[in-house]
Parts: structure tokens; sequence; C-alpha cells
């Protein structure tokens, strides 16, 4: 068992698509243990969403859930924007597209937790960093969030 008993957001990774330079994050794993005694495949991002920044709409190939923690914003689900505020839950089966954007003026805090440690994304659209409006939209990538973090 792991207790985290204090959360380290950092900013995003620079992403011509998906770009979020007010924005923080902090991945949470369970550490590796030699005895094989940890939780494997659980994935964990919190996220301090800037006004007015966007998730893009996207697919993954796992299951995730969002949980809105603090403040309002609006998911897309089921093909149309609605809004959603604390203690909203969003529950997306692998393939589903969806995306989140903070409308609301003040910070919002969010979370997601991934079934899996290696979690593919699609983008459908983008956020793009100023100068790359106009690149089209990458292709699929897989990301191994353990990778990422700089364990296993």
């Amino acid at each position: 068992m792991t207790i985290i008993n204090r959360l380290d957001y950092r900013p995003f990774p620079e992403d011509p698509h998906n770009y979020k330079p007010n924005s923080r994050h902090c991945l949470v794993l369970d550490p590796v243990r030699p005895d094989g005694d940890y939780v494997k495949d659980l994935v964990l991002n919190f996220e301090l969403l800037a006004p007015d920044e966007v998730i893009p709409v996207h697919t993954h190939t796992n299951e995730e859930v969002l949980i809105i923690d603090e403040g309002e914003g609006e998911a897309f689900y089921d093909e149309e924007w609605r809004p959603v505020g604390p203690g909203a839950v969003i529950l997306v089966p692998p393939g589903t597209a969806h995306g989140f954007r903070n409308r609301s003026g003040s910070g919002l805090r969010l979370h997601a937790v991934f079934a899996g440690r290696v979690v593919g994304t699609r983008l459908l659209e983008r956020s793009p960093a100023p100068g790359t409006e106009n690149l089209p939209l990458p292709p699929p990538s897989l990301i191994d969030f353990r990778e990422l973090a700089g364990g296993e």
C-alpha cells in the first residue's frame, strides 16, 4: 500500500497539439516494488486547468474516469458539450470521444483515472500552440505512463 500526502503539480510538456501554457498536472503511479506488491495498472492524472484552456476532444484505448473536484467547465461526451461542476463524474469507455474546456474565468481542478499504465490516444481536434494552427492532427500515440514518470 502506498500513501501520497502531497501532489507535485508541474507544467505540461510542450506540445504543439495540446497547448496548455498556464495549466499544471501531477501524474500519480504506485512506485515499483521488488516484491511485485504494488498497483500496476491504475494511473491518476491530476490537473489544474487554467481559464480558457482545453483538453482537446480525443479518444483512448483504455477506460477512463474523470472527476471534477473544483470549478465549472464543459465536458464533450456523446457528441455534445455539457456543463459540469464539482462532484461530477464522467465514465468514459474505450474509443469514446471526449474532451474538456474551462470557460469559467477561474481555475478548475479535475483528475482522471486510467485503467492501465499504457494508454493509446488519438486527437480528434487540436488546441494549437501559437504559430502551429495549420498543422494537421498528429497520428495516434501510445504512452507508457511508467516510462513517462521515469519508473520501471
